[in-house]
Order: structure tokens, then C-alpha cells, then sequence
């Protein structure tokens, strides 16, 4: 009787080639979109933690 089910679960290993296949698409974009890019993600970043406290407000008062 073999007792495998005390083992760990093991994940695969990571791609190394697709991380790097990622970083490199997400450089290309950062180059690309520059400060823009970052002052969108900023923007929609806050207009969602408003979205997010508009929602506890109302909970909160109703």
C-alpha cells in the first residue's frame, strides 16, 4: 500500500520562455504608452476606489 496521499501537490514548472515572452511584450508596451499609459491606469485605478466607496456609502446608509 503506497502512501502518496501525504505528498504535496507539486505545480508545474514556469515557462521561462513565456515569462520572458510577457516581460518583453509588457517593456514594449510600457515604451510604447509611456507616462500616458501609466497616468490612464492611475486614473482608472482611482475612479474604481471611488466606485468602490460610493458602494459602502449607500450600504452603510441604507
Amino acid at each position: 500500500m503506497s502512501d502518496n496521499h501525504n505528498i504535496p501537490l507539486q505545480s508545474p514548472p514556469m515557462d521561462p520562455y513565456g515569462a520572458k515572452a510577457n516581460f518583453d511584450v509588457n517593456e514594449k508596451k510600457l515604451h510604447l504608452e509611456g507616462p500616458p499609459g501609466f497616468i490612464r491606469q492611475v486614473t482608472n485605478l482611482l475612479i474604481l476606489a471611488g466606485i468602490i466607496a460610493f458602494i459602502v456609502v449607500l450600504v452603510r446608509v441604507f
